[in-house]
């Protein structure tokens, strides 16, 4: 049974899945779209979308707990002014995975996540 276990381990200890989660939140922030493979965009989109709603409140707290997830000012001041801005009329589901199947010679299925606009 699957009890207790609610993210993936994307075949990495702890401490490299964490810089994983916080360089792909980084590119998908700055970029606004990224293309990688389903089970790390699955498993981003909810990282992100936190971010997001920290970012509307707007106050200096939110902005150190952000900085303190991805570690980039840039993009923190992206989140607390473009997209807190864009999304403050929206209660979550900032975020699309839309599912591209296999790319190229991939043997892992592709899939690209992209803020909604």
């Amino acid at each position: 049974m699957r009890h207790q276990r609610a993210h993936r381990k994307l075949g990495r200890v702890k401490r490299v899945r964490t810089a994983l989660l916080r360089s792909l939140a980084r590119s998908l922030i700055l970029e606004e779209g990224i293309t990688t493979t389903v089970a790390k965009a699955k498993e981003l989109r909810p990282f992100v979308e936190r971010l997001v709603t920290s970012g509307k409140e707007s106050t200096l707290a939110s902005r150190r707990r952000i900085l303190r997830q991805i570690n980039d000012a840039e993009a923190v001041n992206k989140i607390t002014g473009e997209l807190a801005k864009r999304y403050e009329s929206r209660h979550g589901g900032y975020t699309r995975v839309t599912l591209l199947g296999r790319v190229g010679k991939r043997t892992s299925e592709s899939a690209r996540i992209e803020f909604v606009k």
